[in-house]
């Protein structure tokens, strides 16, 4: 029988493990911060805060299998605006961001981003000086703000946030993904052709450069960072 005090560690660690994870709940866009899955897709960890690790699983595209029928709001955006993700606390780990978009063939609402539909629009990388130091200036934020391309076709899109945490990715699969998806209509597009295009799973293999290190020794003296070329219209 477990004693108070292994109880009471046990419930401690726990506590502590959820307290430095985090979750993308709020788009910001149109300057205003939306309510917690409002305009996002509820992911699995709302309440646990736990990533996904494995980037083949079905759940590394938007994370929300265990909500399939919950239907967020999208929000209307103009291209060439600036929207972005709000975490439920301080980015605490480690790690670079990704953001991925993906245009629905009709209404986002229902669609699940499947196929080679995804382009890059922006991405925060490490700072490295050849070996001394390598620093994270994605780490301890709130927020990510980014640009829609203003050559970005109207239309309505997925918006996908990563946060890579690279504290324990110097094992297979010990990297951490913090994923939500936004639901957006572009209006005042352009003509724009996105690209290049990548399929969710299917991006990564988890064996890239950008994804499995040791970010402590020997100090990366560069570092490659995972996913496609950005697409800035």
């Amino acid at each position: 029988m477990f004693s108070a005090k292994v109880i009471s560690a046990a419930l401690l660690s726990f506590a502590t493990l959820v307290s430095s994870h985090y979750t993308f709940p709020s788009l910001i866009a149109n300057g205003v911060v939306t309510g917690a899955w409002a305009d996002v897709r509820q992911t699995n960890n709302y309440q646990s805060n736990a990533p996904v690790t494995d980037v083949t699983s079905a759940d590394f595209r938007c994370y929300n299998s265990a909500f399939p029928n919950l239907h967020p709001g999208t929000a209307t955006v103009s291209a060439g605006s600036t929207i972005g993700f709000q975490a439920s606390q301080a980015v605490y780990h480690p790690g670079v961001v990704n953001v991925y978009m993906a245009k629905a063939p009709s209404n986002v609402t229902n669609w699940d981003g499947s196929g080679a539909v995804w382009f890059k629009v922006y991405q925060i990388s490490a700072v490295t000086n050849g070996g001394s130091t390598i620093t994270f200036p994605a780490q301890n934020a709130l927020s990510y703000s980014f640009p829609i391309p203003k050559a970005t076709p109207s239309g309505q899109y997925l918006v996908r946030i990563e946060q890579i945490a690279l504290h324990a990715a110097s094992t297979f699969q010990g990297a951490q993904f913090y994923i939500s998806c936004g639901q957006i209509n572009v209006t005042g597009g352009g003509s724009g052709t996105p690209g290049p295009l990548v399929s969710i799973p299917g991006v990564y293999t988890g064996n890239e450069p950008g994804i499995l290190i040791n970010i402590y020794y020997p100090v990366p003296a560069t570092y490659t960072q995972p996913g496609p070329a950005v697409w800035s219209g």
